[in-house]
């Protein structure tokens, strides 16, 4: 059955004609074609594998102790053909120690000595760790016994650290509000093109993790209130009944319940008054958990409907200063966000029980939770949460590896921030802060780090990351949504959701399984999007006047296969806009000849790139 897929997909690439053509592939991704576990028709491999872990996690928090102590068990499970001798753990609370691999200079505050290992035991058999380490977040640890395929390990673990007084992805948001983020060891990805992920983390790039079972528990003092990634399993035992009530109810609510208001943390009664309670969740199949503790934030939430077919509802929470007016429209703003994701794009209902807007700094996504900054712009506020929600789906939904090829995720979170805010706020607005936001920067930028390709891995980059990582994979998502129209772009990204959902896609996956959704070869339109050092920037050569209308010669002068429109203008006054579709660059990505007929007198050409932003507009102009 394999053999005739591929048979199949080969025969799709010949058929496709002269405009096939190959796209560059490392030599590590072909050995995973040779091997089997990705094919090239975008599925995973029959061979495909991925390992797995069991985590057992008990946090305690004593705040405004910084102090914050930790225990897990680990079984991780070994599904590669491979023998492992060792393990690479990640440690990213490390990148805090004073000389860590950082890209940009940090304060003291942000310093501290990172994670310290109390214990170390597997199976049972206690390890010897070494709590100061120059690759200080990875360190890998010889097994006494190789992990066999199919096979698993236990790891006990018991650690501790300080949380960092500057809060950016993770630390103190005041002094008794904390975000716990990247706080527990975990065995890295073993992986069927890399192998072990052993990239030292830094302060700009983003995580790769495996798809693992959790149960957390969270100890707190009381009157302190807890929200984290996952099902909360014990509301009853940790809230008093009025507020167990109330939160119960916001799971059915289309309103927002208060469930914890400024007058409530007055009374300090919200949770069972013991000296301290644990707070339980469970989640499953995920890539991460987060955490948000505070005794002075109130708490909103309610629900909607996710999936039609199932009549399933996510909870939408926040939690959030009394004073920050935007987050108390987090819960409305969120419902949208949740069911305009499902119902629209990328049309695939939200995959998780819950979803939480904590207020912190870091305008950042984990999942089920959104660490957002306070903003006094209601509008620019949604437009945060709306871009954090979207990452649900890359990287949480899809596995993707955001140290490598964090395109895979910004370019699908700024591409649905734009769709969605032209729901919300119409296309003039929503392309108006596009523009300025994801486009304007780059193409305004002549330094050449700004052009470099966008499958150059996010791992190499300093300069430009940014933009290779946000605005130009999400021009070209967005062009390929215009050359194929909206039902075939969305019957192509559901074959690649599909394909990868709750496993690691890499670009070439992505690549395959467009063309085989699509039933098309686009190789031409992702090798002139992704390979190369191309920028947006259209001119007219000439304009030639026929006996039916205009001819006019367009010369691609930065190279990127963009729509476009041709707005003509007539002797008597009126316009017309003629839209190009990306398809007009697939046998000349140089040059196109447009022939417009008309029976007025054509006497003015304009080219109009909308928000494919063009860099030299002196020549987008012509008049008779």
């Amino acid at each position: 059955m394999y053999k005739k897929l591929l048979l199949n997909t080969v025969l799709l690439f010949i058929i496709a004609g002269a405009s096939a053509q190959t796209l560059y592939t490392p030599r590590d991704i072909q050995r995973a074609y040779k091997n089997a576990t990705r094919s090239l028709d975008g599925r995973p491999g029959k061979n495909y594998w991925q390992n797995h872990g069991r985590y057992n996690i008990h946090v305690t928090a004593n705040a405004p102790d910084r102090n914050i102590k930790g225990t897990e068990e680990i079984t991780y499970i070994n599904n590669s053909p491979d023998t492992l001798k060792s393990l690479n753990m990640k440690l990213i609370l490390n990148v805090h120690r004073p000389g860590a691999v950082r890209l940009r200079p940090v304060e003291a505050d942000y310093l501290t000595s990172g994670i310290q290992i109390d214990t170390f035991n597997v199976n049972g058999t206690a390890t010897k760790w070494n709590n100061v380490t120059n690759n200080a977040t990875n360190q890998a640890v010889r097994l006494t016994q190789p992990l066999m395929p199919h096979d698993s390990v236990k790891l006990n673990i018991a650690w501790h650290y300080q949380i960092s007084l500057k809060s950016e992805r993770e630390g103190m948001i005041d002094s008794t509000t904390y975000y716990l983020a990247y706080f527990y060891p975990r065995v890295s990805v073993y992986d069927d093109y890399n192998g072990w992920d052993r990239l030292a983390f830094n302060d700009a790039l983003e995580f790769y993790n495996d798809f693992n079972d959790y149960t957390l528990k969270v100890t707190v003092p009381k009157n302190y209130l807890v929200w984290a990634t996952g099902t909360l399993q014990n509301a009853n035992q940790v809230l008093q009944p009025e507020y167990a009530k109330r939160l119960q109810a916001s799971f059915t609510s289309d309103s927002t319940i208060h469930v914890a208001t400024a007058e409530d943390l007055v009374k300090k009664n919200i949770t069972t008054q013991k000296p301290t309670n644990t707070w339980v969740w469970t989640a499953n199949d995920i890539t991460d958990i987060a955490i948000g503790i505070s005794d002075h934030y109130v708490w909103d939430a309610a629900s909607t409907v996710v999936d039609d077919a199932t009549h399933r509802r996510a909870s939408m929470q926040a939690a959030f200063l009394n004073s920050s007016e935007d987050f108390h429209h987090s819960v409305q703003f969120g419902r949208n966000s949740l069911s305009w994701f499902s119902h629209n794009w990328p049309g695939v209902p939200y995959p998780f029980p819950k979803m939480t807007a904590f207020q912190g700094f870091a305008d950042m996504e984990y999942p089920m939770m959104v660490n957002d900054s306070h903003s006094k712009d209601l509008r620019f506020a949604q437009f945060v949460q709306d871009h954090e929600i979207a990452h649900t789906y890359f990287p949480f939904y899809m596995g993707i590896n955001e140290t490598r090829y964090g395109y895979m995720d910004e370019g699908w979170a700024t591409t649905y921030e734009l769709l969605i805010g032209t729901a919300e706020v119409g296309k003039e607005a929503a392309d108006k802060l596009y523009k300025g936001f994801r486009v304007n920067g780059w193409i305004h930028d002549r330094s050449s780090a700004e052009d470099l390709p966008v499958i150059t891995p996010t791992s190499e980059l300093n300069a430009g990351a940014g933009n290779n990582e946000y605005g130009k994979p999400s021009l070209s998502y967005l062009a390929l949504k215009d050359m194929l129209g909206d039902d075939l772009f969305k019957k192509a990204l559901h074959t690649y959701m599909d394909n990868w959902h709750g496993k690691h896609p890499i670009p070439w996956d992505y690549f395959n399984s467009m063309n085989t959704g699509s039933g098309k070869n686009l190789n031409w339109f992702f090798n002139n999007w992704f390979l190369t050092n191309y920028y947006n920037d259209l001119a007219i050569d000439k304009v030639t006047t026929t006996a039916k209308g205009v001819q006019i010669d367009v010369k691609n002068v930065g190279g990127f296969a963009i729509p476009f429109d041709v707005v003509a203008t007539y002797a008597d006054g009126s316009t017309k806009a003629f839209h190009q579709t990306p398809i007009v660059w697939e046998h000349n990505q140089k040059a196109v000849v447009i022939n417009l007929t008309s029976t007025k007198a054509i006497t003015a050409v304009k080219l109009d790139n909308g928000i494919f932003m063009d860099a030299d507009e002196s020549n987008n102009s012509w008049k008779k």
